[in-house]
């Protein structure tokens, strides 16, 4: 395989694997690190994820930071368009998203300044495999252009991997949150 489309397809079949393992055996209360290390930014305007298929559940962390201040998640608006983010609260109504993924049912946009990525794969230097459409990739580029923007993978230990197909377009994360272990980069 020499075409790098191959190569992360395979690199995404092997992760997704590795990440349903993970999550088949997950621990209870997984994001406690994450709602750790978010302690260390109170009232910092920041977006999460509503989990779909077998990633890592921030919500408990999520929910925890909402009442220091702003906590969004991510609303696809095309192909090939950076996200925006919509306010979101624990308790607040929901509609269904694009790809399975919730938003909330009135759209009240805003920039984080933190984003809590979800992953296929990570690399112990930042590096992030996603899903491939690069969504997060053109948001942090343009978040980053305006003012420093901390990207925090969140994902399962056995989400690391080795020599990730990366491309110069490809965004580094600052920091991955395990259930076991902050990285930072």
């Amino acid at each position: 395989m020499t075409d790098l489309t191959e190569i992360k397809a395979a690199a995404r079949k092997a992760a997704f694997a590795r990440r349903k393992g993970a999550f088949d055996a997950r621990p209870a209360g997984a994001a406690g690190r994450l709602s750790e290390v978010l302690a260390g930014y109170r009232g910092v305007p920041l977006s999460g994820y509503m989990p779909i298929r077998t990633e890592i559940d921030p919500l408990a962390a999520m929910a925890e930071a909402s009442a220091y201040g702003s906590v969004g998640v991510p609303v696809i608006q095309a192909a090939g368009q950076p996200l925006k983010f919509s306010r979101w609260s624990p308790e607040g109504a929901l509609k269904d998203g694009p790809f399975g993924a919730k938003v909330p049912e009135t759209d009240d946009y805003f920039d984080p300044e933190i984003l809590i990525v979800p992953l296929v794969a990570f690399d112990a230097q930042g590096g992030r495999l996603g899903y491939g459409g690069g969504f997060y990739d053109r948001t942090l580029e343009g978040l980053r252009a305006k003012r420093p923007t901390l990207a925090i993978g969140f994902a399962f230990d056995d989400q690391e991997a080795e020599n990730l197909p990366l491309e110069p377009t490809d965004q580094p994360l600052n920091m991955v949150v395990t259930e076991s272990r902050v990285l930072t980069f």
